[in-house]
């Protein structure tokens, strides 16, 4: 049996190129950039050209650039070193109701610490509006932190537009662009970022790593303390193969952004032909237009998402019910239930598909015929 991957959003499989120069370095650049020696100063080098190309990609200085383990670190790093270096300007903290739960549970900690956090409510195509954060902003906001594109629907936020209302106030802005970056394309300084997360494993690179943009002058309090690896910011030794590896597929990216961008909407629409030709009864949950160009979700009316997701498996098609970090919760996406409401039908028929490298149009056709067929199977009983 074919097996087709179509949850490249949870993570996405290591190109071909990247795994070559892994393990490349594993055996050839095993030193600790921190030592002085031959071994040491080769695993330096790789490291900084590594961290020059990365910032590059983002229109960042090197100096930006702090590695970490993932989105996820990246993320909390983010939003508790802003918040405990900036809290004598103020406690309040603004974000949205479908970020990541790297943001969302950080906030709720945070809240607990003592800080107020405004969650702002998205439209029925998960979008916020400047206007929500401007009539939220406080004279004792510290940070803003605003998804560039969600993980379950795609839906990119104004984020530009966002960047220039808070140009001059004290807030620091930070986005969690891991679904975005390498499909969109982001400048920090033209949409006027202070703080960006991105997470390699997203981009066919390698999971336990990724990086936190942190523009120059922003205050971080460290989440880890030891040696004075990340200019003073994250202690550790860093982890140089994961780290080439991680360069090799943001050079891939970079390289093919709107290639594969336009490769991706063409196969969103595609899917969505093929169901239409089969009379299937479904919905979008978002929009197209205004999405990331790899995240289909859809909303199948009298289906049940975990039946569904069974019967898709066992016709050899991994897709998904929303963010892969709630896999195995019988909780309802609160990506949904903030679009929809909890009491909705969406949030408990609705699949997510998600396009990637090892994708053709032939692969998304069969998904779209075997699709329709286990929707007509399943609303028959």
């Amino acid at each position: 049996m074919e097996r087709i991957y179509v949850d490249h959003a949870a993570t996405s499989p290591m190109h071909p190129q990247v795994l070559e120069v892994m393990t490349q370095a594993m055996q050839e650049t095993f030193g600790n950039p921190s030592s002085i020696h031959f071994f040491g100063r080769e695993a330096r080098h790789r490291l900084d050209v590594a961290r020059e190309a990365i910032a590059e990609s983002i229109g960042a200085k090197s100096t930006e650039l702090i590695f970490t383990s993932g989105g996820t670190e990246s993320d909390n790093f983010a939003l508790f070193g802003v918040a405990k270096a900036n809290r004598h300007n103020g406690n309040h903290i603004i974000t949205t109701s479908i970020e990541h739960h790297a943001i969302l549970h950080s906030c709720k900690q945070l809240e607990k610490e003592g800080f107020e956090v405004t969650y702002l409510s998205v439209n029925e195509t998960g979008h916020i509006s400047v206007e929500a954060v401007k009539a939220a902003l406080r004279d004792d906001t510290i940070l803003v932190s605003i998804m560039y594109g969600n993980n379950e629907v795609g839906s990119i936020q104004p984020i530009a537009e966002i960047g220039s209302l808070l140009e001059n106030h004290q807030a620091i802005f930070h986005t969690d662009a891991v679904q975005a970056y390498g499909l969109e394309k982001i400048n920090v300084k033209e949409q006027k970022i202070d703080l960006l997360s991105v997470s390699s494993h997203k981009i066919n690179g390698p999971k336990g790593i990724g990086f936190l943009f942190a523009k120059s002058g922003i205050k971080l309090f460290p989440q880890s303390f030891g040696g004075e690896q990340e200019r003073k910011r994250r202690a550790g030794t860093e982890n140089v193969p994961a780290i080439v590896g991680f360069h090799e597929a943001v050079k891939i990216a970079q390289a093919k952004l709107e290639t594969r961008s336009d490769q991706y909407r063409e196969y969103k629409q595609c899917l969505i032909n093929e169901l239409m030709q089969a009379q299937i009864d479904f919905s979008i949950n978002g929009t197209l237009e205004n999405s990331l160009p790899h995240v289909l979700n859809l909303s199948f009316p009298g289906v049940n998402v975990e039946s569904m997701l069974v019967n898709l498996d066992l016709a050899g098609i991994a897709a998904s019910s929303g963010s892969a970090c709630t896999a195995g919760s019988i909780d309802p996406s609160h990506v949904l239930v903030a679009m929809f409401g909890k009491h909705s039908e969406r949030i408990t028929n609705s699949i997510r598909f998600s396009f990637g490298l090892t994708n053709d149009l032939e692969q998304i056709q069969k998904v779209g015929k075997e699709t329709a067929k286990i929707v007509q199977r399943l609303t028959a009983l």
